[in-house]
């Protein structure tokens, strides 16, 4: 299996992550990756940063150091609405947008709460990948997850970090997410969840899921830049933009 990109990082923009623009790119590039996705917190985690970074992202160029460079975030889901912390104003001139449930951030429900959380976030026209659904804090329905994220084109992280270092007591949850994506022919997207630039491509329990769930290298969106290039660009459908709730 060659993975080329990898799609969920942190910078020091995050407050919490140790590691520049520059120093993870380079991380991407001594991984021997083609692509990385920069996608900070959003600002309703503690140290996360000002919306207006994610306005000023323009200045990113597309390729640093050969390295083709995404411009996204990692929004948060703030209540059983799916409502996230980025508005769409600034969501649709990213390249990638992420999202998912954090403690601080979200109050935590029922597994129907949970499940229904997650939908709604992912009707949100500019959501591209619901991040790290297996942490066992925020338990929810597998088989209906799964489903409405293939009903609604949205890919699945497999989250490294969820076996390591974050999210205790996640991989048996995060198995049971791959299998039943497996079972149904979904996609799911490898996400090292860097916080520092020796992490990033870091994908060593992503692959190990593959391989005990059955997922196959066309069901990982990181083993093919044209594929990761052509599933973001579906956000310009002019349609599918003027679905974005207002503002």
């Amino acid at each position: 299996m060659k993975l080329l990109a990898d799609l969920h990082c942190h910078t020091t923009a995050s407050g919490h992550a140790y590691s520049t623009l520059l120093e993870m790119i380079n991380g991407a590039k001594e991984a021997n990756l083609q692509a990385i996705a920069i996608t900070d917190h959003g600002p309703a985690l503690p140290g996360g940063p000002h919306l207006y970074h994610f306005g000023n992202m323009k200045v990113f160029k597309k390729e640093i150091n050969g390295i083709k460079v995404l411009k996204g975030v990692e929004a948060n889901i703030l209540d059983y609405d799916g409502s996230i912390d980025v508005p769409g104003r600034y969501l649709k001139n990213l390249d990638i947008v992420l999202a998912g449930f954090h403690n601080i951030c979200y109050p935590g429900g029922s597994v129907d709460q949970n499940t229904n959380a997650l939908i709604k976030a992912m009707e949100n026209p500019y959501l591209d990948i619901i991040v790290h659904p297996g942490n066992p804090d925020f338990p929810i329905d597998v088989k209906k997850f799964v489903k409405a994220a293939k009903d609604l084109n949205v890919l699945i992280e497999i989250n490294n970090s969820s076996f390591s270092v974050s999210r205790k007591g996640s991989a048996k949850n995060c198995l049971d997410i791959a299998e039943e994506v497996a079972r149904v022919n979904g996609m799911v997207s490898f996400g090292s969840d860097s916080h520092i630039f020796y992490d990033v491509g870091n994908f060593s329990e992503c692959i190990k899921v593959a391989n005990e769930t059955g997922l196959k290298d066309k069901q990982i969106i990181n083993t093919d830049l044209n594929k990761i290039e052509l599933f973001l660009s579906r956000k310009n459908d002019i349609d599918k933009r003027a679905r974005i709730l207002p503002i």
